[in-house]
This record gives C-alpha cells, sequence and structure tokens, in this order.
C-alpha cells in the first residue's frame, strides 16, 4: 500500500501497467557524480524496483555545486553509500546495490552480472566511457550515455539523439573517434544510428581564465592546473537537466522494451 500511496502519481501517468514495469526494473547507474546523482534521484522518484550505482569516489565540498547528495553532513562519505541512503529513504521497498568502484575494463562483470534491464553512463573519463559503451553495443544491453555538462550554463540547449548523431560536444567528439577506432563501432558520416541515446549540449563551452574570468576559448596555463578546483565550471541547472533527460530516456527504453512482442 505504501508503494501505491508514494507512487501513485506516476501511474496517473504511465498506467498501472507501466507503473508495475517500473516496480520490478532494474537500472544502473554508472558515475554518481553531478549527471549520475540527479539520475538516480529521479529514478528513485518515479519509483524503480531496483537501482544499482557504481561509482568510488568519496564526497567533496567542491561538489556542492552540482550533486544532490552533497550536503555538510555528507562530505567524505562514499557517493554510492550516500546515495543508497538517499535512495531508500525515497522508496524505503527499493532494493538499491551500490557498486563501490569505477567502472574499468577489468571489473565490467560486476555491472554486467547484476542485469540492469537499462544502463545510465554518466562517466566523464574517456577510456571506460568507451569501454562501457562498447560492451553493451555488443552485448546488445539498453544504454543511454550522457555528453559534457561543464562549462554549460544554457538549459534550453540540452537535447538528446542517438549518439551517431551527436553535435558540438568535444567529448563525445573524441568517443566516436575511440568507438571507431579501438572498438570498430560503425560510425562515420552515412553510419546507421547505433540505437544509443545520447544527452548532450550544443552550447559552446565557458572555460575559465586564470586571472578569475571566463572566455570562449581554452586558457593554456589554466589547463595546466590540477586538483579540485581545476577543469570546467558546472551548476545544477545544468548537471541535473542532463541527469533528468538520462532518467527519462531510460524509462521510456524500458517500457518501449517491455511492449516488444520477443520480450511479452
Amino acid at each position: 500500500m505504501n508503494y501505491e500511496a508514494r507512487f501513485g502519481g506516476i501511474g496517473r501517468l504511465y498506467g498501472n501497467s507501466g507503473l508495475s514495469l517500473l516496480r520490478s526494473a532494474r537500472i544502473a547507474v554508472v558515475g554518481i557524480g553531478g549527471v549520475g546523482s540527479w539520475a538516480a534521484e529521479a529514478l528513485a522518484r518515479s519509483g524503480v524496483g531496483t537501482i544499482i550505482l557504481m561509482d568510488m569516489d568519496d564526497l567533496c565540498i567542491t561538489n556542492t555545486n552540482r550533486q544532490i547528495h552533497a550536503l555538510a553532513s555528507t562530505i567524505g562519505q562514499s557517493k554510492t553509500e550516500t546515495m543508497a541512503t538517499r535512495i531508500r529513504e525515497i522508496n524505503p521497498e527499493a532494493e538499491v546495490i551500490p557498486i563501490s568502484n569505477f567502472y574499468t575494463a577489468s571489473n565490467a562483470e560486476k555491472l554486467l552480472s547484476a542485469e540492469p534491464d537499462v544502463i545510465i553512463d554518466a562517466i566523464d573519463s574517456l577510456i571506460p566511457k568507451a569501454h562501457l559503451i562498447a560492451s553493451c553495443y555488443r552485448g546488445k544491453q539498453p544504454l543511454v550515455t550522457c555528453g559534457g555538462a561543464g562549462g554549460r550554463i544554457n538549459p534550453a540547449r540540452i537535447e538528446i539523439d542517438d549518439l551517431s548523431r551527436t553535435r558540438g560536444d568535444p567529448l563525445l567528439s573524441s568517443l566516436r573517434y575511440r568507438l571507431k577506432k579501438d572498438y570498430a563501432l560503425p560510425l562515420g558520416e552515412k553510419a546507421r544510428k547505433l540505437k544509443i541515446p545520447c544527452v548532450f549540449s550544443q552550447e559552446t563551452p565557458v572555460y575559465p581564465t586564470c586571472d578569475g574570468k571566463t572566455s570562449c576559448t581554452r586558457d593554456p596555463e589554466f589547463q595546466g592546473k590540477t586538483g579540485c578546483d581545476a577543469g570546467f565550471g558546472s551548476v545544477t541547472h545544468i548537471t541535473g537537466t542532463f541527469g533528468f533527460f538520462a532518467a527519462s530516456a531510460a524509462i521510456q527504453m524500458l517500457l518501449n522494451k517491455k511492449k516488444t512482442p520477443s520480450s511479452s
């Protein structure tokens, strides 16, 4: 009864059969940061029954600007464990499976053996991101991926399209090159769609400069910085929107998959 009370509004949107599918669904989020934490939140509040969380990072005070689980009380705690606790507060009936590892080729089986119906890729490192996408493509594992959210300020420029059709994102451009070169995925100007939804922004990134300003071009001196205060700036209304787009796409993939004759 508590599940129906909490998520009856979802049933009035997707129908009772849709809510039942969400309740029995298994969705994984890889990378529980600025995008992944919001995606996980959206899945939990949509009544998804099993949520798999994969990340090895601890929360840092510098995550406060963009990650939903970054609070004064949670700094220094595991991202996956903190998000798991939050999800259980949202839905006490949910099964939450935290995997305290960064995704790599050597531990991919930990994720795939959990048998998710859909995976949301919120990884921001190129090598593991490419491996996950290639593995899912070859194994016909439903996947939603995300481009770069850093350096963007306009949520109206965010959209979703097939990974093979994305534009204006340097991370995804490098990703497609690696997928074609290292994994021989059919990518190119006339290639067919990969059937991998991708959340991305066409907005030109804003780059920080060493004098505390911003620019539409890279500052070579700033690019040499390391640590938590290096790299692109980011803001919740962008990272959250990326996460919500990804959760929406994952839910739609799940519902569409269950409607196909082969899965009936």
